[in-house]
């Protein structure tokens, strides 16, 4: 990805930082054999930053929007799987993404409310 999208367009680059700490997280689950919930998780969480970054190339102002909202969907589903995580005694600890992810979830509500206002 090239370096100058990830230092000026702040979402993309917290989706994307987002996205490789998940990684990480995920090799732990795959390491302990907790293979349903680490797909579902590496789908959704990496799929947010997929969705952002597609939407900097809309059709219009409501294609925006849906990729965004998409993006919000995906965040929303990741959101569920590390709160299972979370709350389960024997998964590896996930707080540091549900702080990451909670500041992209507030980001993307933002940018969307403030698309549909012009």
């Amino acid at each position: 990805m090239q370096k100058e999208l990830l230092e000026t367009n702040p979402i993309v680059k917290l989706s994307f930082n987002f996205s490789l700490k998940l990684v990480q997280y995920c090799e732990q689950l795959e390491n302990a054999r907790k293979f349903i919930i680490m797909n579902q998780l590496l789908r959704d969480g990496t799929s947010i930053g997929a969705n952002v970054l597609e939407a900097r190339n809309p059709e219009s102002r409501a294609d925006f929007i849906h990729k965004m909202k998409v993006a919000a969907k995906e965040a929303d589903e990741a959101q569920y799987w590390l709160m299972l995580c979370e709350n389960s005694e024997s998964y590896p600890d996930c707080k540091e993404l549900i702080i990451k992810l909670d500041e992209i979830q507030k980001i993307l509500t933002k940018i969307i409310a403030s698309t549909r206002r012009k």
